[in-house]
């Protein structure tokens, strides 16, 4: 009797951590903290609205692992963190707090805010906070469904090449334009909540890039700032909404080239937040006190595009080559093409004067609007010239900037991580670059666990990473020229992806 009720006690034995009732360490559990630091610059401008270094430290029997996600564009090579950010935060980590390395991951949410020059020792600080807040939690995974904040970005013409839209060049005719490309509607979640059945935390993924902006023009964590609000203002009070940016590569917030509204990132933030509460709501937490990384490095092979640079340069010669003058400039193009647009049959005065010199014999009329109309025309093919000018000359520049730091590097591959992460039942898989839409959708697809979830924008940045058949049409959309990698690396990061799926 005694050894039964000694078995009884053990299994119901509590242990009070932190102010909190939580399961003895016979039983299965996971322990987690989140803190939220401020990171924005507020030396370098108006400030809309906060971005934040949030840290997510979770630790099981012999795992401890660090998520931090970061309002900035990228961590390094672009934006206002730099290149030593990552081996910087690493150490510390590993020196102060016992972080494995490999155990650490940091996601970019790709806004264009402004961040202090010391976000590496306040992101030091945020993770030490999170790791001085662990508490035992219940984990689950789930999704959301959000559709109406974004749209592909790149424009397939009849032609059969490939455009993208962006604010560096202007749009393709209308009726140049055959089809759209596909979006990723899922919002991966993991939800962690502590014993008492309050949230502790809420790790959401979607693919989006969070470049709508504030109409005031101040420093901003844009779509994801607002999302995290809402997350945060409608769940358990202390809840820290963390977002990581999934494949979004070519994916833009819709209505990205509005000109007839202040642009602002508010409405749609206010959608995703939205949307992933639901998600939020129907996930059903449990002790599930699974916990693993794997951390590899993968070799991928550089591009080389001097070929298409040389096309590209003939093809700039040509388009400045097809270039006529004519007498109009712009202040008498526009009234004239207004006018003519009016009236087809009588632009240039009322009908009875074009009526009179015909009954006369004469066509003096009809010769000026000959003459108008060829003259609109040239400057409408000028002005289509100079729009493909602009693609071919932004374009031109990445490609040439990408070929040169390619030969610089002095071998053909470069060596990216590629990680993966199990928490409970919640499965993620990322890569430090601007992985294109359908890559996320390939994974997601053909992954041995249902959901997966795919990050882009993690510990580290390799700018855009498309697909082979995107690669192909390199030159025509920013995907395709700013990207250092060769076609042939898609399989090869797939098989890679799928491979540490298949062990975690």
């Amino acid at each position: 009797m005694n050894l039964l009720f000694g078995r009884w006690l053990a299994a119901i034995t509590m242990v009070l951590i932190g102010g909190i009732l939580v399961p003895s360490a016979n039983a299965a559990s996971l322990m987690a903290g989140a803190a939220k630091v401020d990171i924005t610059d507020r030396d370098a401008g108006p400030v809309n609205d906060p971005l934040y270094a949030k840290a997510l430290v979770i630790k099981s029997d012999n795992t401890l692992v660090a998520l931090v996600t970061v309002d900035a564009v990228a961590i390094g090579e672009i934006g206002y963190i730099k290149n030593d950010y990552l081996p910087k935060v690493r150490a510390r980590l590993e020196k102060e707090l016992g972080i494995n390395p490999k155990n650490f991951l940091v996601n970019a949410s790709h806004c264009h805010g402004i961040v202090r020059a010391d976000t590496d020792d306040l992101t030091v600080e945020a993770v030490t906070l999170a790791m001085q807040n662990l508490v035992p939690v219940k984990v689950g995974a789930g999704e959301g469904h959000e559709d109406r904040i974004m749209e592909n970005r790149r424009l397939k013409l009849k032609s059969g090449r490939v455009v993208d839209v962006r604010h560096a060049y202007s749009m393709p005719a209308d009726d140049e334009v055959a089809e759209v490309g596909p979006i990723d509607p899922q919002i991966g979640i993991l939800r962690l909540d502590r014993m008492d059945g309050t949230t502790l935390a809420v790790l959401y993924n979607f693919a989006c890039h969070p470049i709508q902006g504030a109409a005031n023009g101040g420093n901003t964590a844009d779509i994801i700032g607002y999302a995290s609000r809402v997350i945060e203002d409608n769940l358990s009070e202390g809840t820290i909404a963390l977002f990581l940016q999934g494949c979004g590569g070519d994916i833009n917030p819709v209505l990205y080239k509005d000109v007839e509204h202040p642009r602002s990132a508010e409405p749609l933030g206010n959608l995703l937040g939205l949307s992933t509460l639901q998600g939020v709501r129907k996930i059903k937490v449990g002790n599930d006190a699974r916990l693993q990384v794997i951390n590899e490095t993968l070799a991928l092979p550089r591009a080389d595009v001097a070929e298409r640079i040389a096309a590209m340069e003939d093809e700039l010669q040509r388009l400045l080559k097809s270039l006529r003058g004519t007498t109009l400039n712009l202040k008498t193009f526009m009234p004239l093409v207004v006018k003519y647009s009016l009236s087809d049959e009588f632009p240039s005065y009322y009908s009875h004067r074009y009526l009179q010199e015909k009954k006369l014999g004469r066509s003096d009329l009809s010769k000026l609007d000959a003459d108008n109309r060829r003259n609109i025309q040239q400057y409408i093919e000028n002005i289509e010239t100079m729009e493909h000018l602009t693609r071919v000359q932004t374009n031109l520049a990445l490609l040439k900037k990408h070929q040169a730091e390619n030969v610089a590097a002095g071998k053909r591959t470069v060596e990216v991580e590629v990680v993966g992460l199990r928490v409970g039942n919640f499965l993620l898989l990322t890569f430090p670059g601007e992985l294109t839409v359908q890559i996320g959708l390939n994974i997601k697809k053909h992954s041995p666990h249902q959901p997966t979830f795919v990050g882009g924008y993690t510990n580290g940045y390799i700018y855009y990473a498309p697909t082979t058949e995107q690669l192909l049409n390199v030159g025509n959309a920013q995907e395709d020229s700013d990207c250092i990698l060769a076609p042939e690396w898609q399989p090869l990061f797939e098989a890679k992806a799928l491979d540490i799926l298949k062990r975690l």
